[in-house]
């Protein structure tokens, strides 16, 4: 499962469809705080945040679920249109990848592919 934090609904939506279409289960959020309560709740596989979203940025979603022993595992990515190639700031917050906007959904679920191991490797095959 993956949780997506987006405050644009019609970006979220084209995250969330996208990674639904490919076989993931998604819990999408419209604000860091909503998310981090989801992330809590649900324990994801993989987190997918926005970085400017009111309440609480991407950066400090990051940085909540690195500072949580019970979450700290899980990967974030940081996908943003006002970071800048090579810019350290997701990086420093702990995400596991940065994902410059605007990306294709392929460009994303190759990313995803990367972080989650497949489910058919895990298990022995």
């Amino acid at each position: 499962m993956i949780v997506v934090a987006e405050d644009h609904d019609d970006i979220r939506y084209v995250v969330q469809r996208s990674l639904e279409r490919a076989g993931h289960r998604v819990v999408a959020a419209a604000d860091g705080a909503t998310a981090l309560a989801a992330v809590r709740e649900h324990r994801p596989d993989l987190v997918i945040t926005d970085v400017d979203m009111p309440y609480m940025t991407g950066l400090e979603l990051c940085r909540a679920i690195r500072a949580d022993d019970d979450l700290r595992h899980i990967p974030v990515v940081v996908a943003s249109g006002s970071l800048m190639p090579g810019d350290g700031l997701a990086e420093n917050a702990g995400a596991s990848a940065t994902l410059l906007k605007p990306f294709l959904p392929a460009q994303l679920l190759a990313l995803v592919a990367q972080l989650l191991p497949s489910r058919v490797a895990s298990d022995g095959a």
